[in-house]
């Protein structure tokens, strides 16, 4: 149990460092927090990886600055409301689908099969809230289908897939370092 606790505590602040590290892009900006989360989720397993990121996103919540726009905008439950609103929600569902996918005893295809389906889910949900639910600075409810993909999905896609294939790589090599272990 203070295992686990200690674990999520620790993911949760490598997922505080991901968000602060950035391209600034407009609405949502590039981040290392899918590799976090994808990482995270494939290391700690479902229950725990999707644990972790809910506790990330709870430290949010509660106004700590943990998300990558904070500061200046604020953060506390409001945040959630806003353009990244989704993605934030497609993070926990992300990392229990990829805590599914490397289970130790999984094959290379389930793993890069479920990381694909991890990272589709999570673009879908921070897509689907872009499009049409966040609240905007203008007073706007979401930017639109067009906009959310040219904004959203669009300049993440290569990205995201290399953060992917490094997952499936690093997961393999501890699957590997595991089995020598013993």
């Amino acid at each position: 149990m203070l295992r686990n606790i200690a674990l999520a505590v620790a993911g949760s602040l490598l997922l505080v460092l991901a968000a602060k590290i950035k391209v600034p892009f407009w609405p949502v900006p590039m981040t290392l927090q899918t590799l976090a989360v994808l990482g995270l989720g494939a290391a700690y397993g479902s229950r725990l990886g999707a644990a972790t990121v809910a506790l990330y996103i709870a430290y949010g919540l509660a106004g700590l600055p943990v998300f990558t726009n904070t500061p200046p905008v604020a953060a506390g439950p409001l945040y959630l409301v806003g353009p990244t609103g989704g993605f934030l929600v497609g993070f926990v569902v992300a990392a229990a689908i990829a805590g599914w996918a490397a289970a130790r005893d999984a094959s290379l295809t389930r793993l890069v099969a479920g990381l694909v389906a991890a990272e589709a889910v999570m673009m879908l949900l921070g897509f689907g809230w872009l499009a049409f639910g966040a609240q905007m600075a203008a007073g706007t409810t979401g930017v639109g289908f067009a906009k959310a993909f040219a904004y959203g999905v669009q300049p993440f896609i290569l990205g995201d897939l290399v953060k992917l294939a490094l997952v499936a790589c690093l997961a393999r090599a501890g699957w590997s370092v595991l089995q020598r272990r013993g």
